[in-house]
């Protein structure tokens, strides 16, 4: 595998909180009031400001903020040929808070890749970002379409069995995806897991046994399905993967060490780059890093983007320390944890906020790294 150096060694996972105007535009097309190409000239605008504020603050990746999105997951997912997905609901928990209960999505025929689904969003942003700079695409990850509804999410008239004709075709949609974007200019894309992450949490797991998976072999199978996606990946392009433990309105949704797929996600996957949610204790300590071979690259999620609190230099530099004893320090970067807003209703954080924690991500990537 050729080793890819991400864009800097400070990054982020893409999402930012929608402006006002923006979510206002929303509700007018949801309700008729505005057509959907006048709502495609607000989001146009929006995402200009957002490349921009992304530059100023010193950034090398740049995304659109995901503002053409609801949900970082169902709205790409929703327009590959042959699967269907509902809209998440937001539950009331007993101690009130939200929790968005996730989407089922089912695969009601046979998955293909009927039209290119960022190429135009992608077209617009690279038009945005000033030369030097490197514009990324997130998708969702393809183990989406199995993870939350198991087999029984899949249709059996159109996949009798999973293997190999299930998993073969996601992946070359996927990679009809992925070449419509190289062909464009995309060097770098990245894909959002959030079922690795949540094989990590042993109630999460247990829901995936009473799906009639095994919560230990899945983490291999992901990898041979993820390795399948990698297999269409257009030369030169960087491909890396964020997971993700849940991200709604400043919650999250699993907790646990990754020591159950470690070995499967920075062994076995042939991805370039993985992005790590490491911003509190529920994601464990660093040990698992001791499984990242050369070549590849973990992007340390250190500061969170749940909270304004801001970290401090001091402790960030401690932690990375922490983490160079099971990896090299070469082979490490930093970013928040997460998007700032995964859905359209955001995190519970200052829109200042966002500028602060990516100065220190910036700041203190610079004083590590150099």
């Amino acid at each position: 595998m050729t080793t890819h150096t991400l864009p800097a060694r400070y990054d982020h996972v893409g999402s930012f909180l929608r402006p006002l105007y923006l979510l206002e535009a929303r509700e007018q097309k949801a309700k008729g009031v505005i057509s959907p190409e006048q709502l495609r000239t607000i989001e146009d605008k929006a995402i200009a400001e957002i490349v921009k504020f992304q530059q100023d603050v010193g950034l090398k990746s740049i995304t659109d903020g995901e503002f053409r999105r609801t949900y970082f997951h169902i709205d790409f997912l929703d327009q590959l040929g042959g699967v269907k997905t509902d809209i998440p609901v937001t539950v009331i928990k007993a101690d009130g808070t939200q929790e968005l209960a996730p989407p089922v999505m089912k695969v009601v025929g046979k998955v293909r890749h009927a039209k290119d689904i960022q190429l135009a969003d992608f077209n617009f942003l690279k038009s945005q970002v000033a030369a030097g700079n490197t514009p990324k695409v997130t998708i969702p990850s393809p183990t989406m379409l199995h993870f939350r509804g198991g087999r029984a999410g899949i249709s059996r008239e159109a996949y009798p069995e999973l293997e190999p004709s299930f998993y073969d075709d996601v992946a070359q949609a996927y990679g009809d995806e992925l070449r419509s974007l190289a062909a464009a200019g995309c060097t770098y894309v990245q894909m959002d897991d959030t079922n690795l992450a949540y094989l990590c949490d042993p109630k999460m797991r247990e829901a995936a046994k009473l799906r009639g998976d095994d919560p230990n072999e899945l983490p291999h199978r992901y990898a041979q399905f993820v390795n399948k996606v990698v297999a269409h990946k257009p030369e030169g392009m960087t491909l890396a993967m964020h997971l993700c433990r849940g991200n709604f309105k400043s919650t999250h949704a699993a907790a646990g060490n990754y020591e159950p797929v470690a070995e499967a996600l920075l062994s076995e996957m042939n991805l370039d780059a993985y992005f790590l949610e490491y911003d509190d204790d529920r994601s464990g300590d660093f040990r698992p890093l001791r499984f990242l071979p050369k070549g590849k690259t973990v992007v340390l999620g250190l500061v969170t983007t749940k909270f304004g609190e801001m970290e401090s230099k001091d402790a960030l530099k401690r932690r990375i320390d922490e983490a160079a004893k099971y990896a090299p320090l070469n082979q490490l970067a930093l970013s928040p944890q997460c998007g700032f807003s995964s859905t359209v209703h955001g995190n519970n954080i200052a829109v200042e906020a966002q500028r602060s924690k990516l100065r220190l991500v910036i700041e203190t990537a610079q004083e590590v790294w150099g």
